[in-house]
């Protein structure tokens, strides 16, 4: 039996050595290298600093405002996304729930921005991410009011002309 544990203690031993060789530590929990942690995963513990554009995009990603950023950055930039001739003639209003609702200056112009929705609900999907856009309200111009004034009805029914 001494000689059975001589000759395991000595395969043990060159088994160890052979590992040493090759960088391993042997009977020791292994170290995780950098390489070996993705890379979404590896953590600097906050103490190196990062670009400021990597840390408001963090701060938007955690609180869910990406769809909004995003349809902000739209309103922002609408004569650049839709052209500067349609951009003449109407304007972002309001972004809620997915439907983006432009005022046109004039009745044929919501008429033809009806028509031109499709593609540009496809030139938003393509600036701001599929999804963000799901709907084009458009709405034309505001009318007078005919409450006060020369041009009021003393029925109450007022004017019968539409505007919009």
């Amino acid at each position: 039996m001494g000689d059975t544990a001589e000759a395991a203690r000595s395969a043990l031993s060159r088994a160890r050595a052979a590992a040493r060789a090759k960088g391993l530590r042997p009977g020791l929990k292994p170290r995780r290298r950098a390489k070996d942690v993705p890379a979404d995963r590896r953590s600097d513990g906050g103490r190196d600093p990062r670009l400021l554009g990597d840390q408001l995009d963090q701060f938007v990603a955690e609180r869910g405002w990406g769809a909004d950023v995003a349809v902000g950055a739209v309103i922002g930039r609408w004569p650049q996304i839709v052209g500067p001739d349609i951009s003449q003639h109407c304007e972002p209003v309001d972004y809620t729930a997915g439907v983006l609702t432009v005022r046109a200056d004039s009745t044929a112009w919501a008429t033809q921005l009806r028509l031109l929705s499709s593609s540009l609900l496809g030139r938003l999907a393509d600036d701001v991410g599929e999804g963000t856009v799901t709907e084009i309200r458009v709405v034309g111009p505001a009318a007078p009011s005919w409450t006060r004034g020369g041009r009021r009805a003393q029925d109450g029914r007022g004017p019968r002309d539409t505007y919009g």
